[in-house]
């Protein structure tokens, strides 16, 4: 049984992976014995964190690259593939927040998190999935949110970038299942981030998250870990086009 769930010695590139939630699924995906590859816009965050990795005995890499820049993630997913080995599991974790009423929001802000949270996950699926076709295999997992489901003040930006994410998931099923590319996605509730660090020092907010959610807490980023490794194994060879809410129950009520 244990057998369906290995991944270890897999390559898996996860994007926005020095912190938060990327960061998590880069330590499990290391504890699980896969190899690890992460992503980050700053080297010095990003080596501080496989720095912290390899110290506990993770075969881990780290490339900084811009995951909304077309020519910059073709150039990385080229050299991983040269020098590393063929990507097997990507996840598209990079994301971004901009708070602002809907009137309100600057168009910049509206642009740059459809960019990162959305665009950026076709960009490098498109760049990783030309290696993974010939060879037949892959798995892609796309992080989305509760937000791919339901709104909330001042997040338009995000709950449209996340809900086109949910559906680019099922686009990309669809387009690669015939190459046994496998693309999933993985929806978190709330969970405490360097993200959503305002919101949960937000009292009322804290207390208004607790309330809706019916295991009365904010997720930790390692419950995501799950998820993510069923995903990726043979476990879920047939599972394709999904979206797995990892959200404490929190759709269940009302």
């Amino acid at each position: 049984m244990e057998s369906l769930f290995d991944v270890k010695g897999k390559i898996v590139l996860i994007t926005g992976s020095s912190r938060g939630i990327g960061f998590c699924l880069a330590k499990g995906f290391c504890d699980a014995g896969a190899t690890v590859v992460m992503n980050g816009t700053s080297d010095a965050t990003l080596k501080d964190s496989i720095d912290t990795l390899k110290a506990a005995g993770g075969n881990v890499f780290g490339y900084a690259f811009d995951v909304t820049d077309e020519k910059d993630v073709a150039r990385n997913i080229s050299l991983i593939e040269e020098r590393i080995g063929y990507i097997s599991i990507l996840i598209n974790n990079a994301g971004i927040q901009r708070r602002f009423p809907l009137e309100q929001m600057p168009l910049d802000d509206w642009k740059k998190v459809i960019d990162v949270d959305l665009n950026s996950a076709f960009i490098v699926s498109q760049a990783v999935v030309k290696y993974m076709i010939p060879r037949k295999y892959g798995r892609i997992i796309n992080i989305t949110s509760l937000n791919s489901e339901a709104a909330r003040n001042s997040i338009g930006n995000y709950c449209a970038a996340k809900g086109g994410l949910k559906m680019l998931t099922k686009s990309m099923a669809t387009e690669w299942g015939k190459y046994n590319i496998l693309t999933n996605a993985i929806g978190p509730g709330y969970f405490s981030t360097d993200l959503t660090k305002s919101l949960q020092d937000d009292p009322k907010f804290d207390e208004w998250v607790k309330s809706e959610v019916p295991l009365q807490r904010w997720g930790k980023p390692e419950e995501l870990v799950g998820a993510a490794i069923f995903l990726s194994s043979e476990a879920a060879s047939y599972v394709n086009g999904h979206s797995l809410y990892v959200d404490g129950g929190w759709q269940a009520c009302l």
